[in-house]
């Protein structure tokens, strides 16, 4: 039973306690682990930390957190794509949906000159470039597609959810981006894409917006619900794994 399980969550970026995020995401995961009955333990690894990935193989579950550019982008680009080819559940918001998209074009589509506007300004064709309007601390609707995980996991298929965002995926390299198994599952009004997943991964979720924001007037963020239950699900699958016949 989940409610026998306890997880542990990688929240991979660098904490900063005037990011309005960052203070939410303890009480985002406080929020889903009582409403799942799980135990939800945490640490905040800066990306300059992760190296490797050796730091993260104790971990249930890693959470790309907002509040790029990122002392290190080779860091967090290590933690995603250590979760997307490991199976690991994933979250990935602002700041980490920016850089899912950037670590899946360079290492499982082979774009190695794939770039960010914000982290090489003097790139000529960026795929992630600044947004024609900025959305910093605003509410915009997101409209959710059919069938994907983030919509079952909402229940409906439009929200409103909390940006503080300048950079976005340029029109132009969507098509190719998520021709193969990542897929959008959010758009804005305009048909920018706002949310991706994997079809072939138990749990990877990314979204442009901060849904973790929710938690600080105390409703759980569905997809750090979704999270949470996907690492629980898998801890209780490896744990079942090592007992003793």
């Amino acid at each position: 039973m989940l409610s026998e399980c306890r997880i542990k969550v990688a929240l991979v970026g660098d904490y900063n306690a005037a990011i309005t995020a960052h203070r939410a995401i303890p009480e985002a995961l406080r929020l889903a682990g009582e409403a799942l009955g799980v135990t939800v333990a945490f640490d905040w690894l800066a990306s300059d930390s992760i190296g490797d990935g050796q730091c993260l193989q104790d971990y249930d579950g890693i959470w790309c957190v907002p509040g790029s550019p990122y002392v290190s982008t080779a860091g967090a680009l290590c933690a995603i794509r250590l979760a997307r080819e490991r199976k690991v559940p994933f979250l990935g918001t602002c700041g980490g949906f920016q850089h899912a998209l950037l670590e899946y074009a360079r290492h499982q589509l082979g774009w190695v000159d794939a770039e960010h506007a914000e982290l090489t300004p003097q790139a000529a064709n960026p795929m992630i470039a600044p947004l024609a309007c900025a959305l910093l601390d605003v509410s915009a609707r997101v409209r959710l597609v059919s069938g994907s995980r983030i919509a079952e996991l909402y229940g409906v298929r439009e929200i409103s959810e909390q940006y503080l965002c300048r950079y976005g995926l340029q029109e132009q390299f969507r098509e190719p981006l998520l021709a193969q198994s990542l897929k959008a599952s959010g758009h804005d009004d305009g048909g920018e894409v706002r949310a991706i997943e994997l079809d072939d991964h138990p749990f990877f979720i990314a979204t442009l917006f901060q849904p973790e924001r929710a938690a600080l007037q105390g409703r759980v963020p569905p997809v750090v619900l979704g999270l949470v239950g996907a690492c629980a699900v898998q801890a209780t699958h490896e744990a079942r794994q090592v007992q003793p016949a």
